[in-house]
């Protein structure tokens, strides 16, 4: 019952498959990547439509990506028991209630409803996360892993680039600004009236993504995925492995997992808050929508960097190397840098562009730390994979810490957050995926 009898060695198909694999796979990142980075518009849509403040706000972040934390380990042993292709479909039905839950919530505008919502969309994610990522890791050579999961990332940011544009063009209006303006001033009965008109525009886009999530689910059964038996050790590494009873025997991917937690931090900060920061400088919801797909179009960049030269030109952890520098680099100029410019039409603050460039630095980190930290776990694959998942939630607690600084100090100074983080990318990147058994002095 461990794996599906028609499981069959990553190393037995032959390219057509590989990549026939690899372009449905590429689907789901692409499926991640929108129903993910919408948030970057509902966390300040729901901040209008719900007067929330800073901390209240990345709530929706906290919901939606906590869910990786509780169900990445079940998720594992869910695949373990139903096979790749049968656990994405549940996922995608996960995905679904999650989906359909906004329209009640939409309804009582109850922000608590949509956080429940949220949570839900989290749980199918984390199962299809758990199932998809291990696929990139595995389908070919380990030296060229970084390089795939270059490719699955920009399925991942293209949607993650259309997902806040299309999903503002459907929710919000010309004369909102004026909208936003007014609501200070409006009386109780007129101001709730708007507003319950204002949440209620999410109700048809998620009963539609709700809908689509449930054809996905079922198409995917029957689609030409093969199951993958990640059960198989090579000589090497079954003897490697031989004395090993539990995951927290690997240290590199322990580590990893940390740094996985930090990483997707980092990300979720460089695009849910640019909005809020924006706003600091006087640039209006309408105008700063933009951001967010900026941000994630330089981390496309960096991808087609990594594609282009791992490893012919450089190693896949040598350039995660130079990506933490790089985010150690940005983080600090955001927080000294000043001075207006005008940039593809928008006149904003110098350090608003950092925050933009966030999204190259980060580009390469996740597709170095996979293959790292999943390296010689043979049989432990498929849990790796999950503790690597659970990671993820780094995207629920971290937005939360800076909506904290925030409010404490100010939208600018909360950046000091993502510092720490990268000098221990840093580490990982350095030294911290060498280590393979735990030392003490």
């Amino acid at each position: 019952m461990s794996r599906s009898p028609a499981a069959v060695r990553a190393d037995s198909l032959n390219p057509r498959d590989t990549w026939i694999s690899l372009g449905i796979v590429g689907t789901l990142f692409f499926i991640f990547g929108f129903v993910s980075w919408v948030n970057a518009i509902l966390i300040p849509y729901f901040k209008i439509a719900f007067t929330l403040s800073n901390f209240d706000s990345y709530l929706v972040a906290f919901a939606f990506y906590i869910s990786y934390l509780v169900m990445s380990v079940p998720s594992s042993y869910l695949l373990k028991a139903v096979g790749f292709k049968k656990g994405m479909m549940f996922g995608f039905f996960a995905m679904a209630i999650g989906a359909y839950i906004f329209i009640p919530a939409a309804m009582g505008r109850t922000y608590e409803v949509f956080l429940l919502g949220l949570f839900t969309l989290g749980t199918g994610l984390a199962i299809l996360q758990t199932a998809a990522n291990p696929y990139v890791t595995i389908l070919g050579p380990k030296e060229r892993a970084a390089q795939r999961i270059s490719i699955m990332g920009i399925f991942n940011k293209g949607a993650g680039i259309l997902a806040p544009i299309i999903f503002a063009a459907v929710i919000l209006r010309v004369g909102d600004t004026g909208l936003f303006q007014q609501l200070e001033t409006m009386g109780e009965v007129e101001k709730n009236a708007a507003l319950d008109e204002l949440i209620s525009r999410v109700i048809v886009p998620y009963a539609v993504v709700g809908t689509v999530l449930l054809a996905l689910g079922v198409l995917v059964v029957f689609s030409p995925l093969p199951e993958i038996d990640t059960e198989h050790e090579t000589p090497e590494v079954a003897m490697a492995n031989s004395g090993k009873t539990s995951i927290f025997q690997f240290p590199h991917l322990i580590l990893g997992a940390v740094a996985i937690f930090l990483h997707v931090g980092t990300q979720v900060i460089a695009i849910d808050t640019v909005i809020a920061y924006a706003d600091s400088f006087g640039i209006g919801l309408m105008e700063a929508k933009v951001f967010p797909s900026y941000t994630l179009a330089f981390t496309i960049v960096g991808y087609l960097i990594g594609i282009s030269m791992i490893p012919k030109v450089i190693s896949q952890v040598n350039i995660l190397r130079i990506c933490t520098i790089l985010g150690t680099v940005f983080t600090l100029s955001i927080i000294f840098t000043s001075g207006q410019v005008t940039i593809l039409g928008i006149t904003s603050d110098v350090s608003i562009w950092f925050v933009v460039l966030l999204g190259l630095a980060n580009s390469l980190v996740w597709a170095g730390i996979w293959p790292l930290a999943l390296d010689g776990l043979g049989r432990f694959t498929k849990l790796g994979a999950s503790v690597l998942i659970m990671g993820l939630c780094g995207n629920a607690f971290m937005p939360l810490i800076y909506g904290y600084l925030a409010d404490l100090y100010n939208v600018r100074l909360a950046y000091w957050i993502l510092f720490p983080c990268y000098l221990y990318l840093v580490f990982y990147a350095a030294y911290g995926h060498k280590i393979k058994r735990w030392t003490i002095a």
